[in-house]
């Protein structure tokens, strides 16, 4: 017999909530909400580590910038309920902004500096800032132990694990390998948003990603050649970029680059913008890989 999680709303009802899970490890999915199969493999794989998981559902519109419509993001909280209550979610945070910034837009928030500026943070400025700072106050509000997300948001998992290095955050972070579609396509709320002529242009993205990793074991220009030479194929794909980077400087790769990359890839299909990312190993014994090591990567100017 499932049971529906506890849903706390307010500060003092989470506080109340979480002071009861005392016996083992609580991990937190945040999400902001319009849940799917993705997410609901980010609850699967927290529950095989913790004794307890805790789904914070939250639109944070400090993520949201000029041009980006928040009021037309889908809203399905009885449907990401259920999806919570088929997985075993222990307890449920779906706070309103006066909640979560009771004093309004905060005036101190957290920057994601540099590496806040390139490839997302390029497209939408301030969005790394708005989402770094609702992430810090969410791992202060839920006081998880663990903290699962998606190697889908590539730029925004790096971010996550730099704030927590560099400001000592007690959290350990965990990387859930991408999910999707039978298709291909990676599994995103913005899926919803795709005609059905958009869904077979939006597969270029996943088409190309897998023609790029194929070609790992020969080096970085023959993993981008391969990848542009799909999205070029699919002229109603407008792409912002198509990039092979280091993990964790988010630098272009040289020629001479051996070890992990990520090989990302951002693109207009219609009316709505899409990501994908496949991380990759370059050189001999190259090809995909499901997430990167844990192993820290050193910059390629160090």
């Amino acid at each position: 017999m499932t049971t529906t999680p506890l849903v706390a709303r307010s500060r003092d009802e989470l506080a109340a909530a979480r002071a009861g899970l005392t016996d083992g490890d609580v991990a937190v999915v945040m999400t902001m909400g319009a849940l799917h199969e993705g997410h609901a493999r980010l609850i699967r794989t927290a529950r095989e580590r913790a004794r307890h998981v805790l789904v914070t559902i939250f639109l944070n519109p400090l993520q949201f910038g000029a041009g980006e419509d928040l009021s037309k993001y889908p809203r399905t909280f009885d449907d990401d309920l259920a999806l919570c209550t088929r997985e075993g979610v222990d307890l449920v945070f779906a706070p309103t902004p006066d909640v979560v910034y009771p004093d309004g837009n905060p005036g101190v928030r957290i920057s994601a500096g540099p590496l806040g500026d390139v490839l997302e943070g390029q497209s939408r400025p301030g969005h790394f800032d708005g989402m770094l700072t609702v992430v810090a106050k969410l791992m202060h509000l839920t006081r998880g132990d663990l903290f699962y997300y998606g190697q889908k948001d590539a730029q925004q998992l790096l971010l996550i694990r730099r704030m927590v290095r560099d400001i000592d955050f007690p959290a350990t972070v965990v990387s859930v390998p991408t999910v999707r579609e039978e298709d291909g396509l990676a599994m995103s709320s913005r899926n919803t948003y795709l005609s059905e002529s958009d869904r077979e242009t939006a597969l270029s993205l996943s088409r190309a990603l897998r023609a790029g990793a194929d070609r790992a074991v020969e080096g970085p220009s023959a993993i981008r050649r391969a990848a542009r030479e799909v999205l070029i194929s699919e002229p109603l794909a407008l792409v912002d970029y198509l990039v092979l980077v280091h993990p964790s400087s988010l630098d272009e790769v040289p020629e001479w680059y051996r070890g992990e990359a990520l090989l990302a890839v951002a693109a207009r299909v219609g009316t709505t913008r899409l990501i994908d990312n496949v991380p990759v190993l370059v050189g001999p014994g190259g090809g995909a890989l499901e997430v990167f090591s844990d192993v820290p990567h050193a910059a390629l100017h160090d």
